[in-house]
């Protein structure tokens, strides 16, 4: 099962030449570099994610609730939005 062929439809030829070309320059197989690429993917897309959420807060509470009552105000009054159901 290892040895079996895959297929990956809509790369662009370029693309796929510089994975090749990567590939050979990593002197790697092309099943091991994507493995690399996917896994490296999934590290940065975790530690993104975690920067995002626990990062400093930029906002206080207090200053983040007014935000919220203000925008929902604005809302409301927004004629736009309204006329959308008329």
């Amino acid at each position: 099962m290892e040895n079996e062929t895959k297929t990956i439809k809509g790369i662009n030829p370029q693309v796929w030449a510089k994975f090749k070309m990567l590939a050979v320059k990593n002197r790697a197989s092309m099943g091991e570099l994507l493995t690399s690429i996917v896994e490296t993917y999934e590290k940065n897309n975790e530690e993104t994610w975690h920067k995002i959420l626990h990062c400093e807060k930029i906002l206080s509470d207090e200053e983040a609730e007014d935000m919220h009552r203000i925008t929902k105000k604005i809302r409301k009054e927004n004629w736009v939005r309204n006329a959308a159901h008329i």
